[in-house]
C-alpha cells in the first residue's frame, strides 16, 4: 500500500497531524446519484478527490500547508426522485449550510481561517451559502465548481463534452476507476427540448425535471471518452487549482486580504 499523503486528513494520524500548522483547508463537496447507465453512483466524489489531491499536490510540493478534508458525498438531487430505480441520496440546501457551518466552526477552533470548497456536482449551488456564512464564521471562504474553472480544459480536450455522465466524466471514470465503467450499456445522453424557449436558451433557469428531460440521466454523448482525456484534464485541472491553492495559503494576513 502505498505511503499516506501528508496533506490528506484521513490518511494521517494525530501524532503527524497535531505538529503541523495548517494555512488553508480544502473541502470537496460530490454527490451520490445515478449517471446514465454506465457510470457508478459515486463518480461525483471520485472525480472531485482526485482534482482535491493532485490539487494539494502542487501546492504542497510549491511550500503550502494545506489540508484535503474528507468528501461530503451527499448532494441536492431533489430532481431525481421520480427517476424508476433511482437510488439518488439527496439533502436539502439547508443541510449543506448546517454542514458547512459545523466544519467552518472546527476549522475556526483549531485556527484554520481560510477553507476552498471544491464543488463536484452542479445541483450544489454553494455560492449562496458563502453569503450566509460571510459575516459571522470567522474563516475565509472561497468556492471553486471544478467543471466552471475547467471549461475551456474541458473545450480543448473533448471531442463531444456535454454535462452530465457525458464525455467528460466518463473520460474522467475512465481514469479513475477504469473497472467500474460499463461504457457498453450507455446510451447518447440525449435530452428532450423545452416548449419554453427562454429555457432553452438558458435564459430562464428552471430545476429540470430529470426523468422527463433525460432518457436515463446522461446529458452528453460518452462514445468518444478515454482514459488518457481523463488523466490530462485531472492533470491541467490539478496544476491550475494547484496554483489558486498555493496563493489562498501563503498569501500574508492583512486588513485587506485577499485585496492588495
Amino acid at each position: 500500500m502505498a505511503q499516506p499523503l501528508p496533506f490528506v486528513l484521513n490518511q494521517q494520524n494525530h501524532e503527524y497531524v497535531r505538529k503541523q500548522k495548517w494555512q488553508a483547508a480544502v473541502l470537496p463537496f460530490g454527490a451520490t446519484e445515478p449517471h446514465n447507465l454506465h457510470l457508478p453512483y459515486g463518480i461525483d466524489c471520485f472525480q472531485v478527490e482526485a482534482i482535491a489531491t493532485r490539487a494539494c499536490q502542487h501546492a504542497w510540493d510549491a511550500g503550502a500547508k494545506v489540508l484535503q478534508l474528507p468528501a461530503v458525498p451527499f448532494g441536492v438531487n431533489t430532481n431525481y426522485f421520480q427517476i424508476p430505480g433511482a437510488v439518488a441520496l439527496s439533502v436539502m440546501p439547508t443541510t449543506l449550510l448546517a454542514i458547512l457551518r459545523d466544519i467552518t466552526d472546527s476549522l475556526r477552533r483549531q485556527g484554520i481561517k481560510r477553507l476552498v470548497l471544491l464543488n463536484g456536482h452542479g445541483g450544489n449551488e454553494l455560492k449562496p451559502l458563502l453569503r450566509q456564512l460571510h459575516p459571522d464564521c470567522g474563516v475565509f471562504l472561497a468556492l471553486c465548481d471544478w467543471f466552471r474553472m475547467g471549461a475551456d480544459l474541458v473545450g480543448q480536450i473533448m471531442e463531444k463534452p456535454g454535462e452530465h455522465a457525458d464525455e467528460t466524466e466518463t473520460s474522467l471514470g475512465m481514469a479513475l476507476v477504469p473497472d467500474w465503467v460499463k461504457l457498453e450499456l450507455a446510451d447518447n445522453g440525449a435530452t428532450r427540448k423545452s416548449t419554453i424557449e427562454a429555457i432553452n436558451k438558458g435564459w430562464l433557469s428552471i430545476t429540470r425535471p430529470w426523468h422527463i428531460a433525460t432518457s436515463n440521466t446522461g446529458v452528453g454523448d460518452p462514445s468518444k471518452s478515454t482514459a488518457a482525456k481523463g488523466e490530462q484534464l485531472l492533470d491541467a485541472l490539478g496544476k491550475r487549482l494547484g496554483h489558486t491553492l498555493y496563493e489562498v495559503a501563503t498569501t500574508p494576513d492583512s486588513d485587506l486580504f485577499p485585496y492588495a
